[in-house]
């Protein structure tokens, strides 16, 4: 819905599965998704350096959550949110749960 906005499918994907979850890592989100790591890798790259996103180790996997200091995260969520409102029931539970932590 929001690839005409952010360039990608998969940087839509990211952010989304950010929001539903809170946090996310590459793996989980590429798995989720069901497409390639190296893409969803290049995102979570891009979209930390551009500061819409933090990162931080957790063993030896790298959690990523929205940047707090991001100037226009308010909006970008309120996008977010207006986005999931939009999928289909089944498809926004299935993202909303699950697990919370990298496997």
């Amino acid at each position: 819905m929001l690839e005409s906005l952010f360039g990608t499918i998969n940087k839509e994907n990211v952010l989304l599965y950010v929001y539903a979850r809170g946090e996310g890592y590459p793996r989980g989100v590429a798995k989720f998704f069901a497409t390639d790591l190296r893409s969803i890798q290049n995102q979570f790259e891009n979209l930390e350096a551009g500061g819409v996103l933090y990162s931080r180790m957790v063993g030896n996997t790298r959690l990523y959550a929205f940047n707090p200091d991001c100037p226009y995260l308010p909006e970008l969520k309120a996008l977010l949110e207006k986005s999931l409102a939009m999928y289909p029931e089944n498809e926004r539970e299935l993202l909303e749960v699950g697990r919370r932590r990298p496997a």
